[in-house]
């Protein structure tokens, strides 16, 4: 085999097992915010603003 070849199938395969590994990753992990995200606040005693018409 030529030298070309055998790089650009090693380069397919390991394109092919990162594609792999991202998707299990994004199926696999938590769902949720980052760590400065607010959506744990309670926002229950907070009054809402009425728009004046």
């Amino acid at each position: 085999m030529n030298v070309q070849i055998i790089a650009v199938i090693v380069l397919f395969v390991v394109a092919l097992v990162y594609l792999g590994w991202k998707g299990y990753k994004s199926l696999t992990t938590k769902k949720s915010c980052g760590e400065n995200c607010k959506c744990g606040i309670d926002f229950s005693n907070i009054e809402q603003l009425k728009a004046d018409k």
